[in-house]
Protein backbone atom coordinates (compact mmCIF):
# COMPACT_ATOMS: atom_id res chain seq x y z
CA UNK A 1 0.00 0.00 0.00
CA UNK A 2 1.70 3.10 -1.22
CA UNK A 3 0.97 6.72 -1.89
CA UNK A 4 0.98 7.66 -5.55
CA UNK A 5 2.14 10.67 -7.48
CA UNK A 6 -0.07 12.96 -9.55
CA UNK A 7 1.04 11.42 -12.87
CA UNK A 8 -0.22 7.95 -11.98
CA UNK A 9 -3.27 9.33 -10.20
CA UNK A 10 -4.22 11.06 -13.47
CA UNK A 11 -3.85 7.80 -15.46
CA UNK A 12 -6.49 5.97 -13.38
CA UNK A 13 -9.97 7.18 -14.38
CA UNK A 14 -11.87 6.12 -11.22
CA UNK A 15 -11.15 4.86 -7.72
CA UNK A 16 -13.10 2.91 -5.08
CA UNK A 17 -12.71 3.00 -1.31
CA UNK A 18 -12.22 -0.33 0.47
CA UNK A 19 -15.61 -0.19 2.29
CA UNK A 20 -17.35 0.30 -1.08
CA UNK A 21 -15.61 -2.78 -2.48
CA UNK A 22 -16.55 -4.76 0.64
CA UNK A 23 -20.18 -3.79 0.07
CA UNK A 24 -20.02 -4.76 -3.62
CA UNK A 25 -18.46 -8.14 -2.75
CA UNK A 26 -20.77 -8.60 0.26
CA UNK A 27 -17.78 -9.27 2.53
CA UNK A 28 -16.14 -7.56 5.50
CA UNK A 29 -13.69 -4.73 4.80
CA UNK A 30 -11.00 -6.78 6.55
CA UNK A 31 -11.35 -9.37 3.77
CA UNK A 32 -10.77 -6.64 1.15
CA UNK A 33 -7.65 -5.59 3.08
CA UNK A 34 -6.54 -9.24 2.94
CA UNK A 35 -6.99 -9.25 -0.87
CA UNK A 36 -4.65 -6.24 -0.98
CA UNK A 37 -2.18 -7.87 1.40
CA UNK A 38 -2.26 -11.10 -0.67
CA UNK A 39 -1.42 -9.13 -3.82
CA UNK A 40 -4.73 -9.73 -5.59
CA UNK A 41 -5.49 -5.99 -5.58
CA UNK A 42 -3.41 -2.81 -5.42
CA UNK A 43 -4.54 -0.16 -2.94
CA UNK A 44 -2.92 3.24 -2.60
CA UNK A 45 -3.36 6.17 -0.25
CA UNK A 46 -4.83 9.16 -2.02
CA UNK A 47 -7.06 12.17 -1.57
CA UNK A 48 -7.27 14.70 1.23
CA UNK A 49 -7.69 12.08 3.95
CA UNK A 50 -5.17 9.70 2.39
CA UNK A 51 -7.68 6.87 2.41
CA UNK A 52 -6.86 3.52 0.83
CA UNK A 53 -8.37 3.25 -2.62
CA UNK A 54 -8.34 0.71 -5.45
CA UNK A 55 -8.71 1.47 -9.16
CA UNK A 56 -12.36 0.86 -10.11
CA UNK A 57 -11.16 -0.95 -13.25
CA UNK A 58 -9.94 -3.79 -11.01
CA UNK A 59 -13.50 -4.60 -9.89
CA UNK A 60 -16.05 -6.46 -12.00
CA UNK A 61 -19.39 -6.33 -10.18
CA UNK A 62 -18.95 -8.57 -7.17
CA UNK A 63 -15.46 -9.88 -7.90
CA UNK A 64 -11.91 -8.95 -8.85
CA UNK A 65 -11.41 -8.68 -12.63
CA UNK A 66 -10.41 -12.05 -14.07
CA UNK A 67 -6.68 -12.30 -14.75
CA UNK A 68 -5.69 -9.34 -12.55
CA UNK A 69 -4.13 -11.36 -9.72
CA UNK A 70 -1.97 -13.39 -12.13
CA UNK A 71 -0.86 -10.26 -13.97
CA UNK A 72 0.06 -8.54 -10.70
CA UNK A 73 2.06 -11.62 -9.66
CA UNK A 74 3.98 -11.60 -12.96
CA UNK A 75 4.78 -7.90 -12.63
CA UNK A 76 5.77 -8.25 -8.96
CA UNK A 77 8.04 -11.16 -9.83
CA UNK A 78 9.71 -8.88 -12.40
CA UNK A 79 10.46 -6.38 -9.63
CA UNK A 80 7.70 -3.85 -10.34
CA UNK A 81 6.52 -1.67 -7.46
CA UNK A 82 2.80 -0.98 -6.94
CA UNK A 83 3.29 2.41 -8.56
CA UNK A 84 5.06 0.94 -11.60
CA UNK A 85 2.36 -1.72 -11.96
CA UNK A 86 -0.38 0.93 -11.92
CA UNK A 87 1.49 2.99 -14.50
CA UNK A 88 1.92 -0.05 -16.78
CA UNK A 89 -1.70 -1.20 -16.36
CA UNK A 90 -3.17 2.22 -17.14
CA UNK A 91 -0.83 3.41 -19.91
CA UNK A 92 -2.26 2.86 -23.41
CA UNK A 93 -0.60 0.07 -25.38
CA UNK A 94 -1.19 0.40 -29.13
CA UNK A 95 -0.56 -3.32 -29.60
CA UNK A 96 -3.56 -4.27 -27.41
CA UNK A 97 -5.25 -1.67 -28.26
CA UNK A 98 -6.18 0.26 -25.12
CA UNK A 99 -4.64 -0.14 -21.70
CA UNK A 100 -3.76 -3.48 -20.11
CA UNK A 101 -6.38 -2.75 -17.39
CA UNK A 102 -9.01 -2.22 -20.08
CA UNK A 103 -7.98 -5.44 -21.84
CA UNK A 104 -8.32 -7.38 -18.57
CA UNK A 105 -11.83 -6.01 -18.06
CA UNK A 106 -12.67 -7.13 -21.61
CA UNK A 107 -11.53 -10.69 -20.79
CA UNK A 108 -8.32 -10.41 -22.84
CA UNK A 109 -6.11 -11.50 -19.96
CA UNK A 110 -3.97 -13.85 -22.06
CA UNK A 111 -2.79 -10.94 -24.21
CA UNK A 112 -2.03 -8.85 -21.12
CA UNK A 113 -0.08 -11.65 -19.43
CA UNK A 114 1.91 -12.24 -22.63
CA UNK A 115 2.97 -8.58 -22.59
CA UNK A 116 3.74 -8.70 -18.87
CA UNK A 117 5.96 -11.77 -19.42
CA UNK A 118 7.74 -10.01 -22.26
CA UNK A 119 8.75 -7.22 -19.86
CA UNK A 120 11.01 -9.65 -18.02
CA UNK A 121 12.96 -10.60 -21.13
Amino acid sequence: MTEIDAKIDALVPAWLHLPDIAEMFDIEVTRVRQLVKDGQLIAVRRGENRTLQVPAAFIDGSKVVKGLAGTLTLLRDDGYSDEEMLEWLFTPDPSLPGTPAQALSENRGTEVKRRAQALAV
